[in-house]
C-alpha cells in the first residue's frame, strides 16, 4: 500500500465517527432536565404559555422541562442568562416580540439578540384588540381616527409598559393612520390600565386580545378592530384593521423558543420537531384557543429566524422614530 493510500485510509477512519456523533447528539438528547428561561413574571400570560409548553414537551421527550422566571431590566436579565448558558441543550429561552426591539430600546446590551441566539420554533401568535371606553362616541375605527385628528394631544391611551407589545402596536397604528397625536400612559402591565380605561381616564387601549376579549364580550368596553389578518372567532362582530380602512396593518405579540448560539444543530432540530408536534395536538390547540393564540406547528429553525428578522425590520425603525425608550 502506498503512502498516499495509507493517508487516505487514516483520514477516512478519523472522519467516520463524525456523522454518528452528530446523529447521537439528537438521539441522546435530552439526557437531563431542561430549563426554559422565561424573562417575564410568574403568573403572566407568557409564563402561563411557557408552562403549558414545558409540560407538553416533558411528556413528548420523556424528560423534565422546567420554567425558570428570570426578570429584570425588561427581558434583559433572563435573556442574558440564556446567551451565557452552556450550549449543550440544557437551557433555552422562551420569549416574545420583546426580543425584536432590544437593540433600539437599550443603549448597550450584554449580548447580541441575533448573533448570540438560534431561533428554534415559533410557538404561536396572539393578535391585539383595539378597545375604547364605552362612552367614546366613535362607533368604528374611521370615526376614532377622525376624533383624534380633530383634537391632537387631547386624549390618552394606555399600555402595559414602555416598549412592550401593546405600546408598539399602538404606535404603529397611530403612525399608519397619519401620525395621530395621542398621549401614551404606561402602566406596569395591562391589568392596572384597565380600570382607567373603564372610568374614562384612558380613551383607548390596543391590548393583547387574551386580556381584552372578556371586557368586550360583557360590554364593559367596546372593541373597534382586531390586528390579525382574519376576524377572531371569539369576537366575530369586531372587524380587522384592514376591513376598517387601515390596509396593511397587522400586529401580534408572538412566542418563540430560542437556543444559545452554538447549540448543536441536531438538538435544535429535535426540539423544533417536538414543539411542532405538541403545538399541533388538538388538546393543546383547545388550550391556546382560550388564550386567543394562533398556534404554529409547521415552523423550522430557518423560518423562525426569518420571522424574527422580519419583525426586527418592522419594529426597530418604529421604536427609533417614536423615541421609545425602556424607561
Amino acid at each position: 500500500m502506498s503512502m498516499i493510500q495509507r493517508r487516505a485510509l487514516l483520514g477516512a477512519a478519523a472522519a467516520a465517527p463524525l456523522l454518528p456523533a452528530a446523529a447521537g447528539a439528537q438521539d441522546s438528547w435530552p439526557n437531563g432536565p431542561v430549563r426554559l428561561v422565561c424573562p417575564f413574571a410568574a403568573g403572566g400570560p407568557t409564563d402561563v404559555m411557557a408552562r403549558l409548553l414545558a409540560d407538553a414537551l416533558s411528556a413528548e421527550l420523556n424528560q423534565r422541562f422546567m420554567v425558570e422566571n428570570r426578570t429584570g431590566s425588561g427581558v434583559v436579565v433572563g435573556t442574558e442568562a440564556v446567551a451565557k448558558a452552556p450550549k449543550d441543550g440544557s437551557t433555552f429561552l422562551y420569549s416574545t416580540v420583546a426580543h425584536s426591539v432590544l437593540r433600539p430600546l437599550f443603549a448597550t446590551l450584554p449580548f447580541d439578540p441575533v448573533r448570540d441566539f438560534q431561533p428554534v420554533a415559533l410557538v404561536g401568535v396572539i393578535p391585539m384588540l383595539l378597545m375604547v371606553n364605552k362612552e367614546v362616541p366613535a362607533e368604528n375605527l374611521r370615526e376614532l381616527v377622525q376624533m383624534f385628528q380633530r383634537d391632537p394631544g387631547k386624549y390618552n391611551y394606555g399600555s402595559s409598559g414602555n416598549g412592550g407589545a401593546v405600546h408598539l402596536a399602538t404606535e404603529l397604528f397611530l403612525h399608519q393612520a397619519g401620525g395621530l397625536k395621542v398621549n401614551h400612559v404606561p402602566y406596569r402591565g395591562s391589568a392596572p390600565a384597565m380600570p382607567d380605561l373603564l372610568n374614562g381616564n384612558l380613551v383607548m387601549m390596543l391590548n393583547v386580545a387574551s386580556d381584552g376579549v372578556a371586557s368586550v364580550q360583557r360590554g364593559a368596553t367596546r372593541g373597534l378592530a382586531i390586528s390579525s389578518a382574519k376576524r377572531m372567532p371569539q369576537l366575530p362582530d369586531v372587524p380587522t384593521f384592514n376591513e376598517s380602512g387601515l390596509p396593511g396593518y397587522e400586529a401580534y405579540t408572538w412566542h418563540m423558543l430560542f437556543a444559545p448560539a452554538g447549540t448543536p444543530a441536531p438538538i435544535v432540530r429535535r426540539l423544533n420537531q417536538a414543539a411542532n408536534k405538541v403545538m399541533g395536538d388538538e388538546r393543546m390547540r383547545r388550550r391556546v384557543d382560550e388564550m386567543t393564540m394562533e398556534p404554529r406547528s409547521d415552523t423550522t429553525p430557518d423560518s423562525a429566524a426569518q420571522w424574527l428578522a422580519a419583525e426586527m425590520a418592522k419594529w426597530e425603525p418604529l421604536v427609533r422614530a417614536a423615541n421609545i425608550t425602556s424607561n
